[in-house]
């Protein structure tokens, strides 16, 4: 049999998804750091390698390679886990992108954004963009929810000139 159909022959069904873009006013958080564009894209580019610079994460799978491959993080506290699919990687360009399809953090869409930009020969601003809506059941206000992206993203980004030095 044929595994591909025509789809006037799947009836009531169509191709659907439940990865939607999220709405809302973007998080963004930037870091000057004195070192070559190149080194910082090594560690913030490294779609498997933020626990390089979130001290939060206990380990980081990724299946597969490119832009469609997955990332399963698991934090250190209380089970938490997210599952992330990378949608664009570009290392000239330096930045990637990638949406959240699966977390127990009470975020219910999340798409983010990471890139690396020179300034001179030794060093770049590093900014990690975070595009999210917090769970209906989440409790936290929308104030709430945002400063908690923005601390989480701060907090991370703050720790990637000591993760580049050790790189």
């Amino acid at each position: 049999m044929n595994a591909i159909q025509p789809l006037n022959t799947l009836g009531s069904l169509s191709p659907d998804t439940l990865i939607t873009n999220p709405g809302g006013e973007p998080v963004v958080s930037a870091i000057s750091i004195n070192a070559p564009a190149r080194e910082v894209w090594k560690v913030v580019g490294d779609f498997g390698g933020f626990t390089h610079f979130i001290p939060e994460l206990q380990s980081i799978e990724v299946i597969g390679e490119g832009p469609g491959s997955v990332r399963y993080k698991k934090f250190k506290e209380g089970g938490l886990r997210v599952v992330e699919q990378l949608n664009s990687r570009d290392d000239d360009g330096m930045f990637m992108t990638w949406t959240t399809i699966y977390n127990n953090l009470g975020v219910s869409r999340l798409w983010a954004a990471m890139t690396v930009a020179p300034e001179g020969r030794a060093s770049c601003v590093a900014t990690w963009t975070i595009v999210a809506e917090p769970t209906d059941a989440n409790p936290v206000s929308a104030e709430g929810f945002r400063k908690f992206l923005q601390g989480f993203a701060d907090g991370a980004m703050k720790n990637v000139p000591g993760a580049v030095m050790r790189s």
